[in-house]
C-alpha cells in the first residue's frame, strides 16, 4: 500500500495520492468545475474512527450511541457554517418503536422443533406482550410475488387469512437469468425481504417466513442472526396500517425448510424449480405453533439535516444522504459485543461530512452554487430505510423541488480503481453526471458485478427513487489502478471477509482510503455541475420510476 498523505489535492476532481498531488492541473475550468478541491484524508479518517469507536456502541437508534453521534454530526455541521434544516435545528425527529422478541421462543413447524437463531428467527412488529399462534396452516407461496406487469401472482385464488406464508428469497429471474422473467439476474424490488412481508400483509396473511439461501440473499445466515435479533426498530404507524400488518415475520434456514417440506411429503428443490418457472402456491397440509414474549418501546430517533443555501435557485435542492446508524451491541455475545459499523456506514457518513466541508468552504470564498445542497445523515437504515422513508414522507423541502439524491453507503477502502461502479446502472439521467465526473479521473462507469444482490433497493436513495426523484448509489470499482493496489486489495478482502453486519467491521488504520477520495471527487463534481444548471434529470424508459419523472 502506498503511504498516504493527510491532505489530498484533487486536480479537476481526480482523486490523488502523493504523486498525483504534485501534478495538480491549473487548467481553466467552467463555473461548475472548481479547479482544485482539497479533501483532508486525516480528517476523513478521524471521522470514521471516532464514529465507529467502542464509545459509540455501534450507533443503534434511540441509544446512548445515537446521542453521541447526533452531537458529533451537529457540531461538525455547525463548524462548517451550515444551517439546521428542521425549524432551525439539525435534528429532524423520527417517531420510532422498538420491538423486542424474546430469545426463548417455542416454535414448531409441522411438529418439528425449531431452535431460535439456530434454525429460525421470528419477530412481531405489534405492540403485544405475547405472540401466541396455534395450528396456523402453512402455505408455500413460491416467491410471494403479486406482479400484474409480469403476469405473475403467487397468491392466485388464495385466502391467506389465519395462514402463514413460506416464501423464497429473491425473485424468479435469479433462478433463470437466461430467460425473460423479471430482470434476469438483477434483483427487482419483488425480491427484497421488505416486499415479501409487505405483500403477505396485503394478502391478509397471519405471518410470513422467508427461506434463507446465501447466494440469492447475498449474505449468509450470520447476517440474519445478527440483524434480525434483538430490538427491531420501525416507524410508528397509524392504527389502520398497524392492523393490516402480519402478526409474525421471520427467516428459516434452508436445512430447516428442507426438513419441513420432507415432513409434508414434498421435495423443496422440486418446488423451488417450479416456483421459478411460473406462479405457484401449495398447501403444505401442516401447521405452525408459535409462542414468545414480545415488547414494544417508543422513542424518537433523529435524522441530521444540514443545508448550504444556494444563491439563485435556493428553493431547488440536491440531497446527499448517508445513514449514521448501525446495529448497536449484543450483550448476549461472548467476547466482542459491539457492531462498530466502520465501513457500514461510518465511512459514508464521514464522506458526506467531507464533501459538505468543501462546498461550505468554497461558498465562503464566493464560489457558492446556484442550487441548495442538503446533507442528511439518516437514522434506521439498517432496520428498513426508516429515516429516509420518514424524510421522503415528511420532507423538510418539497419533493417536487428535490432535483437529485447522491447516497453514500460504505466507501471504498480497497484503493484506487480504473473503473467506477454505479449500482443499478441504467436507471436515470443523473448517471450521466457521474459518467462525466468519473471520466475526468480517466475511469469508466459500469454496473455492479452482482446485480442479484438488489443493491439499488437496499440503501437510502431508494426511498426517494420510489417518489420519482433521480437517486444514485455509486462508488468503488473492480479493477485496481496498479499491481501494488491489487495485492493490497486481495489481502484486505481476506481480513474483511465475513465482516458485513458483524463485530469485525471496525476501523483499520491500514485502510488505503485513496479510492474513497476518488469517489468523493466524483460525487462532488457531479453535484457541482448539476447545482449550477437548470437541468432536471429524469428516469429512463424501462425504469419502473420513469412514469414518475421521465427522462427528457
Amino acid at each position: 500500500m502506498k503511504r498516504l498523505f493527510p491532505f489530498c489535492a484533487l486536480a479537476l476532481l481526480t482523486a490523488c495520492n502523493s504523486d498525483d498531488a504534485k501534478h495538480a492541473s491549473t487548467e481553466q475550468t467552467s463555473k461548475t468545475e472548481v479547479t482544485t478541491v482539497t479533501f483532508n484524508e486525516q480528517r476523513f479518517r478521524t471521522d470514521i474512527e471516532t464514529l465507529s469507536s467502542d464509545k459509540f456502541e455501534g450507533r443503534a437508534p434511540t441509544t446512548q450511541g445515537e446521542k453521541l453521534t447526533l452531537d458529533y454530526l451537529s457540531t461538525a455541521f455547525t463548524e462548517m457554517g451550515l444551517k439546521g434544516a428542521y425549524k432551525g435545528s439539525f435534528l429532524q425527529p423520527v417517531p420510532m418503536v422498538s420491538y423486542t422478541a424474546s430469545e426463548q421462543q417455542q416454535v414448531k413447524l409441522a411438529g418439528i422443533d425449531m431452535q431460535y437463531r439456530q434454525n429460525i428467527v421470528l419477530s412481531s412488529r405489534h405492540d403485544n406482550n405475547q405472540v401466541t399462534i396455534k395450528d396456523a396452516p402453512l402455505v408455500f407461496v413460491g416467491y410471494g410475488i403479486n406482479a400484474p406487469e409480469y403476469g405473475w401472482n403467487d397468491y392466485q385464488d388464495l385466502d391467506m387469512k389465519g395462514k402463514i406464508a413460506i416464501v423464497l428469497v429473491n425473485d424468479p429471474g435469479f433462478a433463470h437469468p437466461e430467460g425473460a422473467k423479471f430482470n434476469g439476474k438483477a434483483m427487482t424490488y419483488y425480491g427484497r425481504w421488505t416486499y415479501k412481508f409487505e405483500e403477505a400483509s396485503r394478502q391478509g396473511a397471519l405471518g410470513a417466513i422467508i427461506i434463507h439461501e446465501t447466494e440469492p440473499a447475498a449474505y449468509p445466515w450470520s447476517v440474519v442472526e445478527n440483524s434480525w435479533t434483538g430490538a427491531q426498530q420501525d416507524l410508528v404507524l397509524s392504527k389502520v396500517e398497524q392492523d393490516q400488518r402480519i402478526q409474525v415475520e421471520g427467516w428459516l434456514t434452508l436445512d430447516s425448510a428442507t426438513a419441513l417440506f420432507n415432513k409434508a411429503g414434498l421435495s423443496l428443490p422440486s418446488l423451488m424449480d417450479r416456483a421459478a418457472n411460473s406462479s405457484l402456491n401449495v398447501d403444505l397440509a401442516q401447521t405452525a405453533n408459535i409462542d414468545f414474549a414480545n415488547k414494544a418501546e417508543y422513542a424518537d430517533s433523529y435524522n441530521v439535516v444540514a443545508t448550504l443555501t444556494g444563491s439563485t435557485q435556493a428553493d431547488e435542492q440536491i440531497l446527499f444522504t448517508a445513514h449514521w446508524d448501525h446495529i448497536g451491541k449484543d450483550d448476549t455475545k461472548d467476547g466482542d459485543q459491539i457492531y462498530n459499523g466502520a465501513l457500514d456506514n461510518a465511512s459514508g457518513t464521514a464522506g458526506i461530512l467531507e464533501i459538505a466541508r468543501q462546498f461550505a468552504q468554497q461558498a465562503k470564498q464566493g464560489q457558492g452554487l446556484a442550487r441548495s445542497l442538503t446533507f442528511i445523515a439518516t437514522t434506521g437504515e439498517e432496520q428498513g430505510l426508516l429515516g429516509s422513508r420518514y424524510y421522503a414522507a415528511n420532507p423538510i423541502y418539497p419533493i417536487d423541488k428535490t432535483v437529485a439524491v447522491f447516497n453514500l453507503d460504505s466507501t471504498n477502502v480497497y484503493g484506487k480503481t480504473k473503473d467506477y461502479t454505479i449500482v443499478g446502472k441504467g436507471q436515470s439521467e443523473l448517471e450521466n453526471y457521474l459518467d462525466r465526473a468519473a471520466a475526468k479521473q480517466n475511469r469508466i462507469s459500469q454496473g455492479e458485478l452482482n446485480p442479484a444482490s438488489g443493491g439499488f433497493f437496499r440503501s437510502d436513495h431508494f426511498s426517494f427513487a420510489k417518489l420519482g426523484v433521480p437517486a444514485v448509489f455509486a462508488g468503488g470499482g473492480n479493477e485496481p489502478v496498479d499491481e501494488a493496489t491489487a495485492q493490497y486489495k486481495t489481502a484486505m478482502l481476506v481480513k474483511m471477509k465475513g465482516c458485513y453486519h458483524n463485530v469485525c467491521d471496525y476501523y483499520r488504520p491500514e485502510w488505503d482510503l485513496s479510492g474513497s477520495l476518488q469517489d468523493l471527487g466524483v460525487y462532488y463534481q457531479a453535484a457541482a455541475e448539476l447545482a449550477d444548471s437548470q437541468d432536471w434529470p429524469g428516469y429512463f424508459v424501462g425504469s419502473e420510476f420513469n412514469q414518475l419523472r421521465p427522462a427528457k
